[in-house]
């Protein structure tokens, strides 16, 4: 049987390591993307055997896509069998605030980064197909906004709307688009700052709110699950799938929730 190969943006840390340890257990060959070359050989250390690749990719250069998935799939055996665009950054703060630089890298990293790969894999996913599939990582913060969440929330929201419309063109091609949507997930993300003007970090915000941090094999579990099924949009942790259950339901009460915290300052005072 041919071994089946994954390519893993953001794969230096994270939901992209994990999404990697998890498909290199399945028996796939791995290969990972990223900036930082530290943490992908972190990643690949952990990775048993020969069946793994490792490139330094900024996401943002749509010429070095080309060159990287060529080198992945010359790697593999000729061959992609799915990808997952999960390389991002997390921009919070009033969006007045904002400096040009701030808001230009979210868009490109978040939004056209996912489109650049998307672009790129897609003649290796139609080759591998029927049964190839594309997973974007997007957010609870693309099911509802909240204050001092503009610029991530814009892209998230996007990222959903990507995976809806190549789902509707690509299906003819046998490939399957879906995204995951995660809450908190723990990850080095939570060690951040949710904004410029304050030194606390994400996790402490979260666990004084009271809201759950998911492990970050669960997002592994639901990349698997959604390489091999064939939902739109599958959701990670309670929180955002609360969120998914009210903006659906009770719209008018997410966002008479979502204005108080922001007059409150709790997303970012």
């Amino acid at each position: 049987m041919t071994q089946r190969s994954i390519f893993i943006t953001g794969g230096g840390s994270g939901i992209g390591r994990a999404a990697a340890l998890h498909f290199a257990a399945k028996g796939w060959f791995v290969g990972v993307a990223d900036i930082n070359e530290a943490g992908m050989a972190e990643t690949l250390g952990m990775i048993a055997g020969d069946a793994k690749w490792s490139g330094k990719l900024d996401v943002r250069d749509r010429a070095r896509w080309d060159e990287s998935l060529t080198a992945f799939a010359a790697a593999a055996g000729g061959r992609i069998d799915a990808m997952v665009n999960n390389a991002g950054i997390g921009t919070g703060g009033p969006l007045a605030e904002l400096s040009k630089d701030e808001i230009d890298a979210c868009l490109d990293i978040n939004l056209r980064g996912v489109l650049y790969g998307a672009q790129a894999v897609y003649p290796y996913l139609k080759a591998s197909g029927p049964g190839s599939a594309l997973v974007n990582i997007a957010s609870a913060a693309g099911i509802t906004g909240g204050s001092g969440m503009s610029v991530y929330s814009a892209t998230k929201f996007g990222v959903r709307g990507i995976a809806e419309s190549l789902d509707a063109e690509w299906v003819s091609d046998g490939i399957t688009v879906s995204s995951i949507c995660p809450s908190f997930i723990d990850t080095p993300l939570l060690d951040g700052t949710s904004n410029r003007n304050t030194n606390e970090n994400i996790r402490t915000r979260v666990t004084a709110a009271g809201l759950e941090i998911t492990p970050v094999s669960e997002v592994a579990q639901a990349i698997w699950d959604a390489v091999h099924g064939h939902e739109l949009h599958y959701l990670v942790g309670a929180t955002a799938r609360r969120l998914a259950f009210s903006k659906r339901w009770m719209p008018g009460k997410v966002r008479k929730q979502q204005r108080a915290a922001g007059r409150q300052g709790l997303l970012g005072k």
